[in-house]
Order: C-alpha cells, then structure tokens, then sequence
C-alpha cells in the first residue's frame, strides 16, 4: 500500500461509512481494483479508518450522548448484539469475509434491493413516524441485531440498521441519528480489539498508513454527514438503493466477469 492509497481509501470510508452503500464493502472493492495485496495489514487497514469517520461523529453529535442519559442506555443496549456477534465472529470476518469481492458485490445488490423495496412499503405505512425519544429497550435491541448484520461486507452497518428503524416506524432522521450514535460504541470496539490482536505486527511504514487514512477519513466523514442531513430532510434512501445495484452491477464486470 502507497500512501496515495491509503489516502484515497480513507477518503472513500469517510464519505461512505454513514451513507447506506456499506463503505467496507467499497473499500474491500476499491482495494481489489487498486490491487493491493489482501494481506493482514489491509484488512486492518479496513477496520481501524473507520475510527476516524467516527470521531466525526463524536464531535459533531458526542455532546447527545453526555447529555442524555436515556438515549445513552438505549445506545448500549443495541451495541450488545454486534459486540457478541463481532467478537464470535472476529477471525472469519478478517480472515474470510474481508476478502470475498464477490460476497461483498452479491450484498450490495441484494441490500440495494431491500432498499428499495422498504422505502416503497414503508411510504405507505400509516400512522405518525416515531422519534429516538420513543425507542424502547426491546426496540434498541432490535436495531442492534439489525446492524449486527453487517458484520458481513456488503450489507452496510448504517443501512441495516436504517432498514431496522423503518421497520419499527422512526422517522428517517431519527433513525440516521440513532445510526450515527450507535457507530460510536461498534467501531471504537471493533478497531480496539483488531489493535489489541494485530498491532505488534505492524510497522513504522504500517503506522505512516493508518495515520493517512485515519485523517482523510475524519475529513470526508465531517462533509459526508452534513450533506445526508439535508439530504434526508427531503429525499428518502430509495436512491441509495438504486446505486448500490448499479454499483454491484459495474463491480461484477470490473472484478469478476
């Protein structure tokens, strides 16, 4: 890996960590066509950026959290199922899944799908849409196991748990805050334990790497989640849908045909 694609990838999770495309999934893709060497370091490389987008997060949304005590225990509750299943799960998904161009390819155009089809239910669903202020601990859990889903590349942490916000009848921007929020928890534990389990192996040039990525991905993740904000206010994610089948679809040919 040269610095120059450490720097593209980290500019690629920023923009696309909160967006409902799976940004593993692109930077899984984006490292195949950029043929870098699917090695430890790489699949580290993947999850430890990914700490940068959520420091965004932390600055732009952390003060909700210190604030609000009752959206904190909710946040922790949904947390729990992806720590059990990311923890189980741990070395098949660095070792098997964080390298399968065509697992990812197959779930973004399968996630696309279900984008789509959810939105067109979901506006026709009756009744007022439900804020963060609503969720109960079972609702949480929920959203929790919803997201434990994308422990699978492809899928998308935010669109799944997007999806799982839908479901229960949240408003579109309650449940992208709610995302927003939970990645805190998920992605600080994730990357801490791949550290705790990969760090001793990395290099001064590794630590160059991670430091390029990690800012890039600070950077586009502060722009990229201002712009879903307004994004929201008036469109809904059936867009998202169409560009992940499309983008499944220019993938397939790239890498696999």
């Amino acid at each position: 890996m040269t610095w120059f694609d450490a720097l593209l990838l980290g500019l690629l999770e920023g923009v696309t960590e909160f967006l409902p495309v799976s940004s593993t999934g692109h930077l899984v893709l984006a490292s195949a066509l950029l043929k870098i060497e699917p090695d430890s370091f790489l699949t580290s490389f993947i999850i430890t950026i990914q700490v940068g987008a959520i420091l965004a997060v932390v600055v732009l949304y952390g003060r909700r959290l210190i604030t609000n005590w009752n959206l904190t225990k909710r946040i922790v509750v949904a947390f729990v199922p992806t720590a059990i299943v990311g923890f189980a799960l741990y070395k098949i998904i660095k070792t098997v899944f964080l390298t399968q161009t065509t697992l990812v390819v197959i779930a973004l155009a399968l996630g696309g799908v279900l984008m789509i089809a959810f939105e067109a239910w979901y506006k026709r669903r009756p009744g007022a849409r439900r804020d963060v202020a609503s969720l109960s601990y079972r609702d949480a859990f929920f959203l929790g196991l919803a997201q434990a889903v994308s422990v699978v590349p492809g899928v998308s942490r935010s669109g799944a748990t997007i999806l799982g916000g839908l479901a229960l009848g949240l408003s579109r921007q309650a449940v992208v805050e709610f995302t927003f929020l939970l990645a805190i928890p998920t992605m600080v534990a994730a990357t801490g334990y791949d550290l705790y389990r990969s760090a001793e192996a990395f290099t001064l040039a590794n630590a160059q790497m991670l430091a390029i990525g990690f800012v890039f991905s600070f950077l586009s993740a502060w722009v990229a989640i201002k712009w879903l904000m307004r994004f929201i206010a008036n469109h809904d994610f059936t867009l998202f849908g169409a560009y992940r089948i499309a983008a499944a679809i220019l993938m397939w040919w790239l890498l696999l045909a």
